[in-house]
């Protein structure tokens, strides 16, 4: 039976019955349409199963919370007049819409569905998409979009790509004021790349999709050069060369997990508040906090675990990262402290020493808006030695992207909590929250050094006829050397100079953090902070 058979059907029913009976009937004409649906794609579907993917209903089921979802424009028809498409194919669209709750918070959502039309985005399944969208909006709600598409419907033309112009408005609109989630579960092709690059979070499975502009064949066909598929715009690529996506998942189950555990740190929209979790927080330093006193290293050169020092602070130790494999000489992502959603930017030593490069700034400088957008309170956690050194820094322009971050930063007014463990050099410690950039208490470790460089670069400057005349003089020169920085270190670098100038709030016993942290956050609830009026800042893009 057709669909549009199973609709003549329906509108030819002539007698009226009462409440019970019509409710039945709808829901046997929704049994039917979606048996008509499914027979027609069942080898569809089974080839969707094989290749390790759900199907669009499935991934709704698996996300949200059981019988919540709320249909939209379920029996919504694809144009069958457009070119080349056949006209008797008992299909609805490639796209389901819909409202439902996660974890009994609202969110509305869109996942296509591939097994129809290879998932393409004509004009009724731009519709659809466009008509959740302008309800998330509405009503405030996080958007999740869920791709698996083989990009515009070539049948429809100009007419697909006008929608997708519409897409990509709404997602530009909804910016800064509803949380947006793209979960990339297939292909993500052409200017379809677009829409999920405008979301705030892209989640993509490992093995199973990819996203890109132009794909192989073009590629080889235009520059000659050939590349697979995978390492083209693969989930591991764009994970951790591009920066385009912020998890790789082990699988689609994997993936929305992450979705879930994402959602329970942000609020719904830009004017409410993050849920805040009922906690008994010890402020009493106990012997857990205490092996922070003994993790930075005797060398000032030798690296520890930041990870350590962030699962220490937070509440039950549960830090979920963000874009980890991408840039991982900074760390960004969510945690509670004292039941309340914060976002942590922290250098890394074990990564290229912390050291600030291109892709870490930009990747903390995003983090950095989203947060303020959405009113989470920042913790910085700093050890970073400055920039990352080289040609192909400077020429790649260190100098104009390297200033998001510190542009993110001076335009925050959320709650900015900053904490020193160890290094503090040079420029990058004014973009990493310091207090000139308007962060609210900084406070440092006692092996805090905060100086314009370190004082084995400073002694080279500063001491070189010294060492000079100690190798004339056949003294040992490392020696001296040693004793120079240490010098410089005690009298230019520490942090108590630094707490004395007002530079920092405190100096803190490492074991010490988590409670000074919990209370920081606590002074800082209602924080309000103003901005001169523009119609936006030109950050420097």
């Amino acid at each position: 039976m057709s669909l549009s058979s199973i609709g003549e059907e329906a509108v030819n029913e002539k007698d009226t019955p009462d409440l019970s009976t019509t409710v039945g009937k709808i829901e046997d004409l929704r049994q039917r349409y979606h048996e008509a649906v499914y027979a027609s794609g069942e080898a569809a579907i089974a080839k969707q199963h094989a290749k390790g993917k759900k199907t669009a209903r499935e991934r709704i089921e698996l996300l949200l919370d059981p019988n919540s979802f709320v249909e939209m424009d379920e029996f919504v028809r694809h144009r069958s007049t457009a070119f080349g498409m056949d006209k008797n194919r008992p299909y609805g669209d490639s796209v389901v819409t819909g409202v439902g709750t996660i974890g009994g918070r609202q969110v509305a959502l869109f996942s296509q569905d591939f097994t129809i039309f290879g998932g393409s985005l004509g004009e009724a399944a731009g519709n659809k998409i466009i008509k959740i969208m302008d309800l998330a909006i509405a009503t405030g709600v996080p958007l999740i979009g869920i791709l698996d598409s083989g990009g515009a419907r070539i049948q429809e033309g100009v007419v697909a790509l006008g929608k997708y112009g519409e897409i990509f408005k709404r997602h530009t609109m909804a910016s800064g004021v509803i949380p947006q989630i793209s979960i990339i579960m297939g292909p993500a092709a052409g200017g379809a790349v677009y829409g999920p690059a405008l979301t705030d979070f892209v989640i993509m499975v490992d093995k199973t999709s990819n996203m890109f502009v132009t794909g192989p064949d073009v590629i080889k066909t235009v520059t000659g050069e050939e590349v697979e598929m995978e390492a083209l715009g693969g989930a591991l690529a764009h994970n951790q060369v591009s920066g385009v996506a912020h998890y790789l998942a082990s699988d689609e189950d994997d993936a929305l997990d992450y979705a879930k555990s994402l959602l329970s740190f942000l609020p719904e929209n830009n004017l409410s508040e993050s849920v805040v979790f009922d906690t008994d927080s010890d402020l009493e330093i106990t012997d857990a906090d205490r092996l922070l006193n003994s993790i930075i290293p005797d060398s000032p050169s030798q690296p520890y675990s930041m990870i350590q020092v962030i699962e220490s602070i937070v509440d039950d130790g549960e830090f979920l990262e963000v874009q980890p494999l991408f840039a991982p000489n900074i760390i960004i992502g969510f945690a509670r402290v004292a039941g309340q959603s914060i976002a942590i930017i922290a250098n890394q030593p074990s990564q290229i020493a912390g050291t600030l490069n291109i892709d870490a700034a930009e990747k903390a400088a995003r983090f950095v808006r989203f947060a303020d957008a959405f009113s989470i309170p920042i913790l910085t956690l700093v050890d970073v030695p400055g920039y990352l050194p080289g040609t192909d820094q400077e020429w790649a322009g260190v100098i104009r992207r390297g200033a998001k971050l510190l542009y993110a930063y001076a335009e925050a007014t959320v709650p900015l909590v900053t904490v020193i463990t160890r290094k503090a050099y040079g420029g990058a410690y004014i973009v990493m929250g310091s207090k000139q950039l308007g962060a609210d208490i900084n406070l440092a470790w006692p092996t805090a050094e905060i100086a314009v460089m370190g004082g084995q670069g400073a002694v080279n400057i500063l001491f070189r006829d010294k060492i000079k005349q100690a190798e004339e003089a056949g003294e040992d020169v490392n020696a001296v050397r040693a004793k120079l920085a240490a010098e410089y270190t005690y009298n230019v670098a520490s942090p108590y100079l630094a707490a004395e100038r007002g530079e920092l709030d405190g100096i803190i016993e490492p074991a010490a953090t988590r409670v000074s942290v919990i209370k920081a956050l606590a002074a800082l609830r209602t924080k309000r902070a103003a901005r001169p009026p523009k119609k936006h800042g030109n950050i420097p893009l």
